[in-house]
């Protein structure tokens, strides 16, 4: 019983290795929870808006978040700012893929509206200012169970059998949520986008800004619409931007030193 509770003790111990301590008194920024804000907000009104939008109110839409974007991205370091570029890039790549190509999901239009790739930039600066907050910071664990009980009912409900159109994929990638959540290095992050993406998902969804196919076209599962655990492809999302962004920046340094070298000789 003693080794069974060690082993326990040990395996939590390496589940929440990632995870802010409790004890440390986190400052306090208004900057973080602006950024938050303003994007659960913008998000609401720009998915409604494009719920009966033209196309031309699409273009619109997109040069205001551009906008938008750019502004939020001031006070940033350059660290932060080149983890939303990559952030854009390979969010808007996968977009092309999972949407037009593929098809798991179809826009309105049956295009990538031109907001989309601004929206995940904004959406990814969300994650990772809610990552950073104190609110989060101390209350990390808390939020984590919240979101897994929350997540796994949901995730259950959609393969219950009981509502129309099941939900199969989206258990599927809530578990992988939760794994990522527990073993990968920036939980907090992961905590973050599962608000930002989950409240954006039922807003898009609702409005008819785009709508998931019922069955997902590689394993012919069932997809909800929106699936419950939709955030795991915003934390690959994330970890590509944080695991790539510090490699860009020093590959740009060498190139940069390279420059100044080659132009004192």
């Amino acid at each position: 019983m003693a080794g069974f509770l060690l082993h326990l003790r040990f395996s939590r111990a390496i589940m929440l290795n990632h995870f802010p301590k409790t004890d440390i008194d986190y400052p306090h920024r208004n900057r973080d929870y602006f950024i938050a804000g303003f994007t659960f907000f913008c998000v609401a009104v720009s998915l409604v808006i494009d719920g009966t939008a033209s196309p031309e109110t699409q273009k619109q839409l997109g040069v205001i978040a551009w906008i938008f974007l750019t502004g939020l991205l001031v006070g940033e370091n350059k660290e932060v700012r080149m983890q939303v570029v990559v952030a854009v890039a390979f969010a808007t790549a996968g977009e092309h893929f999972a949407s037009i190509y593929m098809e798991g999901y179809t826009y309105r239009f049956g295009n990538v509206p031109s907001y989309v790739p601004p929206g995940h930039g904004m959406v990814y600066l969300t994650a990772v200012a809610l990552a950073r907050s104190r609110f989060f910071l101390k209350n990390a664990r808390k939020l984590a169970i919240s979101v897994i009980v929350g997540g796994g009912l949901w995730s259950l409900w959609g393969i219950s059998g009981i509502p129309e159109q099941g939900d199969q994929v989206g258990a599927f990638l809530f578990c992988i949520f939760v794994i990522c959540l527990f073993k990968g290095r920036s939980p907090m992050v992961y905590l973050g986008a599962f608000f930002i993406c989950t409240w954006l998902e039922i807003i898009g969804t609702a409005a008819g800004t785009w709508k998931w196919a019922s069955i997902e076209p590689v394993f012919n599962w069932t997809q909800g619409n929106p699936p419950s655990g939709v955030a795991a492809w915003y934390c690959l999302v994330d970890a590509i931007a944080i695991g790539f962004s510090p490699k860009i920046l020093n590959g740009l340094q060498k190139m940069n030193n390279w420059y100044k070298t080659s132009l004192s000789k």
